[in-house]
C-alpha cells in the first residue's frame, strides 16, 4: 500500500472530494465555448484559486482542470499538441497546493471523455481512444498527480480503453461514470453492469461511483445499486448542487449548502466513501458537508422515501434495473430551494 489515496482509506471512514470545477470556472471569468485548460498556462492563479478553494473548505481530494485536455477535444481549439503540457501544468499547480496544505490531500488527475463516440457505432478506433489516455496520464503523471480520475463516462468501451491507457503509464485510478438517463447512462449501463465492468478489469480502479448524472437524489439511488451488488470496493458519490435552473442569463444550481450536507451524509450511509460534489458546488456547500461528515452519527441506509424527502424528487420511477423509485413527482423542500 503506498498509493497516497489507499493509505488515506486505510486511516478513514470517508473522504471528502471537492466541488465544482466547470461552473466555478465560468464565474472566474471562463467565456462560454473556451478550453478551460488553456488557463492552466494563461491564468495559473485562477487555477490555483480554484484548487485552494476546496483544499481550504476541508476537501481531501481535489481533481485537476484538466477533464477535457484530451488530444480530441483540445483539437477543436487548435491545441492537440499542447496535450501533454496542459495536463502537466494541471497538476503541477495542484501539486504546489496540496503540498502547502499542511495535512495530507490528494491530487487526482481529471480525465473526461474523448469527445469521440467509439467503433463500430463511431468512428473512433480503440488504438487511437487508449492512445490519447495514455497521453493524458502521461502528462497529469509527469506534473506530480497521485492518481487518475476518470469521469463523467457513459460508454463501456471507452471506460475499458481508459483503462489500458492508464495501464500504460502504470498509475493508479479512479472511476465515475454519469447515470442520467432513467438510472442508466447515456449508453445505457446500469449500475450493476458498472460493477461488473470495473471488477472483470485486469487493473480495476481504486474506488469508482457516479458523478454529475441529474439530482443528488438519483445519483444516491445509483450509489445504493453499487452497494447492493456486494462490492467491497470502496463506492465514490460526486453529485450535482440540486437541479439547473437558468436565471438572469446564467444557470444556477438550486441546492443550498444545507441541502448538500443533507446529502453528504445521506451519500456516506448509502456506503459512500469518497462523497463531493458536481456541477454548482461551491467550498460554502463543501464546508457544511465536512461539518455534517464530522458531527453527524452513521445510520443505517436510508429508503428511497427517505432520500426523496430530504433531497427531492427522483427523475425517474426506475433506477434502470427494474427496481421501483419513491413517487417521482414528490415534490423538493422549499427550505432547501
Amino acid at each position: 500500500m503506498t498509493n497516497p489515496l489507499e493509505i488515506l482509506l486505510d486511516r478513514r471512514d470517508w473522504l471528502l472530494a471537492d466541488g465544482a470545477t466547470g461552473t466555478t470556472l465560468f464565474d472566474m471569468g471562463l467565456a462560454s465555448g473556451d478550453a478551460p485548460e488553456l488557463w492552466n498556462a494563461d491564468h495559473r492563479d485562477r487555477v490555483r484559486t480554484l484548487y485552494k478553494g476546496s483544499v481550504d473548505a476541508g476537501s481531501d481530494i481535489f481533481l485537476t482542470n484538466s477533464f477535457g485536455a484530451n488530444a480530441s477535444r483540445l483539437a477543436l481549439h487548435n491545441a492537440a499538441d499542447r496535450t501533454f503540457e496542459l495536463n502537466r501544468l494541471a497538476a503541477e499547480i495542484g501539486r504546489d497546493v496540496a503540498d502547502a496544505a499542511g495535512r495530507p490531500v490528494i491530487v487526482a488527475g481529471s480525465v473526461g471523455p474523448t469527445g469521440e463516440i467509439l467503433e463500430p457505432v463511431g468512428a473512433l478506433t480503440h488504438a487511437r481512444a487508449v492512445a490519447m489516455f495514455h497521453e493524458q496520464a502521461e502528462g497529469l503523471k509527469a506534473g506530480g498527480a497521485d492518481v487518475l480520475w476518470l469521469e463523467t463516462i457513459s460508454a463501456p468501451e471507452e471506460f475499458n480503453a481508459a483503462a489500458e491507457g492508464f495501464a500504460l503509464a502504470d498509475m493508479p485510478w479512479c472511476a465515475t461514470m454519469s447515470f442520467d438517463t432513467a438510472g442508466r447512462t447515456m449508453m445505457g449501463v446500469t449500475s450493476t453492469a458498472y460493477a461488473a465492468l470495473v471488477e472483470a478489469l485486469p487493473n480495476p480502479p481504486l474506488a469508482f461511483g457516479a458523478n454529475c448524472g441529474t439530482g443528488a437524489s438519483d445519483l444516491l439511488r445509483t450509489v445504493l445499486g453499487f452497494a447492493g451488488t456486494g462490492t467491497t470496493r470502496p463506492i465514490i458519490a460526486k453529485g450535482n448542487a440540486g437541479i439547473p435552473k437558468y436565471h438572469d442569463g446564467h444557470i444556477h444550481y438550486d441546492g443550498t449548502p444545507d441541502l448538500m450536507a443533507d446529502y453528504a451524509v445521506m451519500a456516506r450511509d448509502c456506503g459512500a466513501r469518497i462523497i463531493g460534489g458536481c456541477c454548482g458546488t461551491t467550498p460554502e456547500h463543501l464546508r457544511k458537508m465536512r461539518t455534517a461528515l464530522e458531527t453527524r452519527k452513521r445510520s443505517a441506509p436510508p429508503s428511497l422515501d427517505q432520500i426523496a424527502a430530504a433531497l427531492g424528487a427522483f427523475t425517474s420511477d426506475s433506477d434502470g434495473t427494474g427496481d421501483t423509485a419513491a413517487p417521482a413527482r414528490r415534490t423538493r423542500r422549499r427550505s432547501r430551494a
